[in-house]
């Protein structure tokens, strides 16, 4: 299992789809590289949430990218997971070792 931990997006840049379109590129990385799996620790987002306390992601941007929550140790914090097939196996063959 892989994880995303967090993100960091500049202020000019926020709430624009930046942090979607990491999660799915982060999901693709690990894929490609033999994951099954990629999980996150995102927030529910609050109305008086700062930006500096959302660098772990937050939640829907989760559910946009495929992610469904299996999880929550706390009000707002949810365990999102996302369940992939390595590239590999899609091609039938083991892949190449990067070095």
């Amino acid at each position: 299992m892989w994880s995303v931990p967090c993100f960091f997006v500049a202020k000019a840049y926020r709430r624009r789809g930046v942090s979607l379109a990491l999660l799915k590129a982060a999901v693709e990385f690990a894929r490609e590289r033999g994951a099954q799996g990629v999980e996150g620790y995102p927030i529910e987002p609050r109305n008086d949430q700062p930006d500096v306390f959302v660098y772990t992601g937050l939640a829907p941007t989760f559910r946009k990218a495929g992610f469904t929550e299996v999880a929550r140790r706390t009000p707002c914090r949810p365990i999102m997971r996302i369940t992939v097939t390595p590239s590999w196996q899609e091609s039938g063959s083991p892949g190449r070792v990067r070095g």
